[in-house]
């Protein structure tokens, strides 16, 4: 974390590619008998070189610099190009004094100091302001050697002086906070032995004494360790009962129901990243379209009366923030069907642990998943839409001023706490929030997080309270076995919980069908040409379809949805489906006369339920080796904190207060493991990059010479030179 002065910029200064080089000094005997030495300097080919103005034309200009030598040669202009390859050959003299009569062809060392070459990139422009410099590179003499040849790749440089002189104090100052982080990826099955205990942490008892948990102790910051076991873990598809298990972990330790989840630990840190990673497509089909519309509007939203300007309405301010706010309510609250299962089935392990543990508390089972899809999802997404991908730049300040008031009244709508004016320090705030003080906007909220903590895992349902999602009047057609003949079409009242989709004759009366979700198999329109008749969408069952009616094509639109994402879990879901009704012995579709016959059409698949992302387990391993290895120290600390728990009663030492240790024994036996993983991939890497400095060319394709690299290749190539006498 460092301040930087701010240099001048200009086009010579702005470089980049490298360039092929061959030299070899060679003896040419005259007609007049002299002894001359001459130069050949090759220029073989370039790579990555920058385009100018959409083209990139280049040429190499050749010049031999000394105290009174500059000739300049160019190679041929190739077009269309910023991989040029030249293969183009130059010639200079390097004449020696009478005196030299040795028979080596090494330049003398008082000659060597006063001769380079240099060689400069242009591109050839047809603008009358003249050719654009590419970069270029001086290669000293005396990196012939004894040998007399030289073949290198070069780092193309600014040129020297090319930018105008500025003072630099008035450039002024830039604070960069960089981090750098360079990961050697070995073989998959280098990483097995540290692997199997990350993936095993969630079967660990207690989770405290877990691979993946004590690296949360150990880590100077809790999101250090939680993003790289968090992708490692949706990789591998166990993300939720690790976080489960974490999460259980620290809802026991919690006394008051009011902290929960309230300190950056572990789970905090996990959930947040599991959410930033699953939900990204979540928030854009969610907020992102209002999110645009606000910050194009820039209709006035200060109701800060100190704040506002002469200009402006207090009550016209209020109204519009109002409406902002209503809408992005609503957007969030009905979009549960959108939520990703990944969350859905974490929010469901949270909502389970904190009713079980605090089970006077009746709200807690609302604010455990509230506190983090609220807090911590989308509130934090409408202040800053830029940092989750939501806009392209941080919006300007009436605008940001704008979503700061919007995230302030969702987080505390979302927040469900029983005095709403306490939330806010400003009384302005408080008296905004007045207008949603309505039981109907806690119970939107209460919904809503009823719908996204629904496990779609199916062992769950037995132990889950049922929860009502939505129910209606629709119109159903008669079902049965038989689905030749005409059929009745009756009204009835749907029912949909996360258990069962059930219809009854009226609201409050018994249920004449039940439908287990499990039995679900797709959710998919009906073509109007079946029956006649709009807004129809089919339930597909294992035996037959029921075919439904909604009153509007809304309606069947939300029930379409819903019902696709209480059943996306579903083993045996469908691939394909039959778009139209099996009437009079065929399938008005595809004409098939198998009532049996398998779908015609791909499923619509309903909602994106998952995420597939593109993460790398060997290499999330190697990074969470990395960190390991960065705090072995306090690994070893908490080895002896192990120990001396088990031997000793008494008050905890200080320096070991820090570690949460539940079961000292079982912790000592993972640290001795990982410990043991850790110091085998550690001599490995000792390995790797002893072999590969061995092997490493200064001056290859790979390994260009440089700036900072010409003296690492002097002291290579001296190391490398047997002297003889």
């Amino acid at each position: 974390d460092t301040w930087f002065q701010l240099q001048p910029v200009s086009a010579d200064s702005e470089v980049q590619g490298k360039v092929h080089l061959e030299l070899r000094l060679s003896e040419v005997i005259t007609d007049s008998g002299v002894v001359n030495h001459k130069l050949a300097t090759r220029v073989l080919e370039c790579q990555g070189l920058p385009i100018v103005n959409g083209q990139c034309d280049p040429y190499a200009a050749v010049s031999l610099l000394g105290p009174s030598r500059s000739e300049a040669k160019k190679t041929k202009v190739k077009r269309k190009t910023n991989n040029p390859q030249f293969e183009e050959t130059f010639y200079f003299e390097v004449t020696r004094p009478l005196s030299y009569t040795k028979r080596q062809f090494d330049v003398e060392e008082e000659d060597v100091d006063k001769l380079a070459l240099r060689v400069d990139l242009w591109n050839a422009s047809n603008l009358k302001f003249g050719d654009e410099f590419l970069g270029g590179v001086r290669v000293p003499l005396r990196v012939l050697g004894q040998a007399g040849v030289h073949d290198a790749w070069y780092f193309l440089l600014p040129r020297e002086n090319g930018g105008k002189s500025v003072k630099v104090e008035d450039l002024g100052s830039l604070r960069l906070n960089i981090v750098y982080t360079e990961d050697h990826v070995f073989p998959s099955e280098h990483y097995t032995p540290l692997r199997d205990l990350l993936l095993q942490s969630a079967n660990v008892e207690p989770v405290s004494a877990s691979t993946a948990h004590i690296l949360g102790e150990v880590c100077r910051e809790k999101q250090e360790a939680a993003i790289p076991l968090v992708r490692l873990f949706l990789h591998y598809g166990k993300i939720v009962p690790f976080i489960s298990a974490i999460a259980h972990a620290e809802i026991n330790r919690t006394q008051n129901p009011n902290t929960i989840f309230r300190g950056n630990s572990l789970t905090s840190k996990c959930i947040d990243e599991t959410m930033k990673l699953a939900g990204m497509h979540y928030l854009q089909v969610t907020l992102k379209p209002i999110i645009d519309e606000i910050c194009t509007e820039h209709k006035s939203c200060e109701i800060d009366p100190v704040k506002l300007k002469e200009s402006e309405n207090l009550e016209t301010n209020r109204e519009n923030l109002r409406q902002y706010v209503d809408r992005i309510f609503n957007v969030i609250t009905t979009s549960g069907v959108r939520c990703p299962t990944v969350m859905c089935d974490i929010f469901f392990s949270l909502r389970e642990s904190a009713a079980t543990r605090f089970q006077v508390d009746q709200d807690v089972r609302y604010t455990a998943v509230s506190s983090f899809i609220f807090l911590r999802f989308f509130a934090p997404a409408i202040l800053s839409p830029n940092l989750f991908h939501l806009r392209p730049h941080h919006p300007d300040p009436a605008t940001s001023r704008t979503l700061t008031l919007i995230s302030k009244t969702i987080q505390t709508l979302g927040s469900l706490a029983k005095s709403k004016s306490a939330n806010f320090k400003e009384s302005y705030m408080a008296a905004f929030y007045d207008y949603f003080n309505e039981q109907k906007y806690a119970d939107a909220v209460k919904n809503f997080l009823d719908l996204i903590s629904t496990s779609g895992k199916w062992d769950q349902k037995s132990i889950e309270t049922p929860i009502m999602l939505k129910e209606g009047f629709m119109i159903k057609r008669a079902q049965g076995r038989n689905r030749f003949g005409i059929k009745n079409f009756k009204k009835r009242w749907f029912r949909l919980t996360n258990h069962e989709f059930t219809y009854h004759k009226t609201k409050g009366e018994g249920a004449l069908c039940s439908i287990p979700i499990e039995n679900i198999l797709a959710v998919e329109r009906l073509e109007e040409e079946s029956f006649k008749m709009k807004n129809m969408f089919q339930v597909i069952q294992p035996e037959r379809a029921l075919y439904i009616q909604a009153n509007n094509c809304v309606e069947a639109r939300d029930w379409i949805d819903i019902l696709t994402k209480v059943s996306q879990c579903n083993r045996k879901r469908l691939s394909t489906y039959h778009p139209s009704a099996y009437l009079n012995g065929h399938w008005l579709c595809c004409k098939l006369s198998a009532d049996t016959a398998p779908g015609c059409t791909p499923c619509t698949g309903g909602l994106p339920a998952n995420i597939q992302l593109d993460v790398d387990g060997d290499r999330e391993t190697e990074r969470i080796y990395s960190l390991f290895g960065t705090y072995m120290t306090k690994l070893i600390k908490m080895q002896e904190a192990c120990g001396s728990k088990s031997v000793y009663d008494g008050p905890e030492q200080e320096e070991y207060s820090t570690f949460v240790i539940d079961d000292p024994q079982e912790t000592y036996k993972t640290l001795k493991q990982i410990i043991s993983a850790v110091q085998t991939l550690e001599q490995q890497h000792t390995k790797y990059k002893r072999d590969k400095f061995k092997k490493t060319k200064i001056g290859s394709q790979e390994h260009p010479i440089g700036d900072k690299s010409f003296q690492c290749y002097i002291r290579q190539q001296s190391e490398n030179t047997t002297y003889s006498i």
